[in-house]
């Protein structure tokens, strides 16, 4: 397996007890803090971050031109409740 490629080093602060909650979970998994902190960040970007780029992906798409006039959805919408689906 290759390794990912790392960025610069960062500063990061963070809450005491947040800190002492890492250090302990690195030491319980043998793993170092930036490990534990990685995989924070990696879970947090797949769940609630993934999230967030998702809208911002919409936006970009609807400043560009992209998506559906929210008048012709509600018509659309309408019709077929109605049962006149073309």
């Amino acid at each position: 397996m290759s390794k990912a490629e790392l960025s610069d080093p960062i500063a990061l602060r963070v809450p005491v007890d947040v800190l002492a909650d890492i250090e302990k979970i690195a030491a319980a998994s043998e793993r170092t803090r930036s490990w534990v902190i990685v995989r924070a960040l990696g879970l947090y970007l797949a769940g609630e971050g993934a999230d967030c780029l998702a809208i911002l992906r919409g936006r970009e798409e609807a400043a560009a031109g992209g998506g559906h006039d929210a008048d012709d959805v509600v018509v659309e919408l309408e019709s077929i409740m109605r049962g006149k689906v073309d």
